[in-house]
């Protein structure tokens, strides 16, 4: 007997393409399809009218709806009457974008994607902590392998490039950094945000005036991140605010080594030693790295890559979640939505 299993998510879908296809082998699963209808009058009440009654209709037919993110579904699903048990996945933005528009009472179970933002979110909603589950970010390992090299000094960060990842300030302490090795050059992976062109703009500006073209490349939108990252030799996540990020354990499985800024959280990802505040932290620890023996640069990479293995494999992330899922269908003896 399956579980008739609900999935919601109209935003992206890179942390859930795995876990998605689990759930349909698994389960009796639909996917949420929301309506549009291009009506001359009265255009916006009555697409919210039928957005309301597919919501409701879709709550009606499944025993479990799964939301992918906070959003403005979830919010809606938690004011109507409930006819199934709610699980979202909240990751980072939505958590605070979605804060004080859903009704948290409704909803069985909140999955965060680490203890940080567990903290944040037990802070702001006491009487809510009890239904929180963290479960970690993951990958899935077999698209990332680590491959033999030899260590060139390239530096890496791959992310959207928008003021919170911070690689206007990565450039500034390359620039200083360069000053004091020679051979480095760091690549930037990622496409500009549609609402920060102007940072964008300001970063090829600096890297310009700073006369670092032949040291920094902007390799725009990668869209097959392996490769990529076989040839970086020290990954960099710079951030102030994350989930759980998920560039670094993608980075550290294809063998690279990795530093993070220490934002919110950054310590479940990474030892104490790859961690650091200032930019100056930053460049000691390059610093460090570099001028370790090839053997000492491997052993370091590897011990890197063997954590990622063990905490953030997401066969195992799949199971966590699916396991959560089952008990809160199992839980109400009045949902009775199941199939053959």
């Amino acid at each position: 007997m399956k579980m008739k299993l609900g999935v919601v998510n109209e935003d992206i879908w890179d942390f859930f393409h795995e876990v998605y296809q689990e759930m349909v082998q698994t389960h009796q699963t639909s996917l949420f399809q929301r309506r549009h209808f291009d009506l001359p009058l009265f255009n916006s009440r009555v697409n919210r009218l039928m957005l309301q009654r597919d919501i409701q209709k879709f709550t009606n037919n499944n025993n479990v709806l799964f939301f992918e993110w906070g959003s403005e579904l979830l919010a809606l699903a938690t004011r109507l009457p409930k006819r199934a048990g709610i699980v979202v996945r909240l990751h980072r933005y939505d958590v605070y974008a979605w804060f004080d528009k859903v009704d948290w009472d409704q909803v069985d179970r909140i999955i965060l994607v680490s203890q940080a933002k567990r903290r944040e979110f037990a802070a702001k909603y006491p009487s809510q902590a009890d239904k929180i589950v963290v479960i970690p970010e993951a990958i899935e390992l077999n698209k990332f392998q680590a491959h033999p090299k030899a260590y060139q000094g390239n530096l890496g960060i791959l992310c959207h490039l928008s003021p919170r990842k911070r690689v206007y300030d990565l450039v500034l302490s390359f620039y200083e950094l360069a000053q004091k090795i020679d051979g480095l050059h760091l690549f930037i992976g990622g496409d500009p945000r549609p609402a920060y062109l102007d940072y964008y703009v300001a970063l090829q500006s600096l890297v310009r005036r700073l006369n670092l073209q032949d040291k920094v490349t902007f390799d725009g939108l990668v869209t097959d991140t392996a490769p990529w990252y076989h040839k970086i030799d020290i990954f960099i996540s710079n951030s102030y605010s994350e989930g759980l990020q998920v560039s670094p354990m993608e980075a550290i499985a294809s063998g690279c080594f990795c530093l993070s800024h220490h934002w919110d959280g950054a310590e479940e990802l990474l030892p104490p030693e790859n961690i650091y505040f200032t930019g100056s932290e930053l460049q000691e620890k390059i610093i460090q790295y570099h001028s370790l023996p090839d053997a000492e640069k491997s052993r370091a990479s590897a011990s890197l890559r063997e954590m990622v293995t063990q905490r953030f494999d997401v066969d195992k992330t799949k199971i966590e979640i699916l396991q959560l899922l089952d008990e809160v269908g199992q839980s109400d003896p009045q949902r009775t939505k199941i199939s053959a």
